[in-house]
């Protein structure tokens, strides 16, 4: 008997990197899942609702179905996102407000959809992504390192108010890991050999995290097992946070 046995999972960006590699561990382990995504593919062996998180109309519709085709919704994964590149100089309100929409309120928009269904659950669980640079400084990442600050705060204040209700409530602080975004960003660069081994070289590990690995953390953290467990951020930025290296 695996622990996600006879629970469900909603995953919000489970089409592709990190949101595919947790939606096919979480099946795995146990779990009924279905994934929230804007370019869903019919072909994932989940259940697949195209939508935008923006939209609030979109993802109470969609989070509804989802409900409906699962039978509940134990686990919540708060995984959709987008990457902005600039210091606060380079990026305008209006990419701003977007990504913030998205990253933030869109965490907001899918967590106060479900809470019906969660508040439902004898075992219920949301784990939301953030990121590293929710702590650490990174040049060239002010406004996504905005939005995911916003995302670890988020995630206490719902672990604060939810705990009563039997919902707890997590984050996963990632390192720069192995997922389509990252090579975009790759592609884009004057020497795309020389901006890779500088990723790698900046996480203490020397190399970019998986995103099975990030899967795995938020399958514990999500885990009826980590029943005590909330409020917590996880990281897992292969050492970038807290070791230091000599040079």
């Amino acid at each position: 008997m695996s622990d996600f046995d006879g629970l469900t999972a909603l995953v919000t960006g489970g089409a592709s990197g990190i949101g595919a590699a947790t939606a096919r561990l979480l099946t795995e382990r146990g779990a009924r899942v279905a994934i929230i995504d804007r370019a869903v593919t019919g072909d994932s062996g989940f259940v697949e609702l195209s939508c935008d998180i923006t939209d609030r109309a979109a993802v109470d519709v969609s989070v509804a179905e989802a409900a409906e085709a699962l039978g509940g919704i134990d686990v919540l994964v708060n995984n959709a996102g987008i990457g902005a590149i600039g210091d606060v100089s380079e990026n305008d309100d209006a990419e701003w407000t977007h990504l913030l929409d998205v990253n933030v309120v869109g965490t907001a928009r899918v967590s106060a959809a479900a809470l019906p269904h969660l508040r439902a659950s004898d075992h219920a669980a949301i784990v939301n992504v953030s990121s590293v640079v929710a702590a650490v400084g990174v040049p060239q990442r002010a406004l996504y390192s905005a939005s995911k600050g916003a995302v670890a705060g988020l995630t206490i204040a719902m672990a604060a108010d939810h705990v009563r209700e039997g919902i707890r409530v997590n984050a996963v602080l990632p390192g720069t890991a192995a997922t389509p975004w990252i090579g975009r960003l790759l592609d884009q660069a004057d020497d795309p050999d020389a901006a890779a081994e500088a990723l790698r070289a900046r996480q203490p590990i020397g190399r970019l995290v998986e995103p099975d690995e990030v899967a795995h953390s938020i399958a514990y953290l999500a885990s009826p097992l980590s029943a005590s467990t909330t409020g917590t951020l996880l990281g897992v930025d292969g050492g970038m946070s807290q070791i230091r290296l000599p040079s």
